[in-house]
């Protein structure tokens, strides 16, 4: 683990994010679980309610990457 750890750190901020893309599109092949589908179709009633309060990826996404 600590090898693939020591990979990781070696990788710029944009291979990181496709390497998290990545692991984020193998997680989607599991099944979820009857909490996990009644905790999405939560959300997803609150996002119907109220559509316009989210805040945009892309805006999430240049956070996560902005330098100190």
């Amino acid at each position: 683990m600590s090898d693939l750890k020591s990979q990781i750190e070696g990788l710029s901020a944009a291979e990181k994010a496709d390497l998290l893309d990545a692991v984020w599109q193998s997680l989607e092949a599991e099944p979820l679980t009857e909490a996990q589908r009644r905790e999405l179709d939560y959300r997803m009633a609150r996002h119907e309610q109220n559509p316009s309060d989210v805040i945009p990826w892309e805006q999430v996404r240049a956070g996560l990457f902005k330098k100190p």
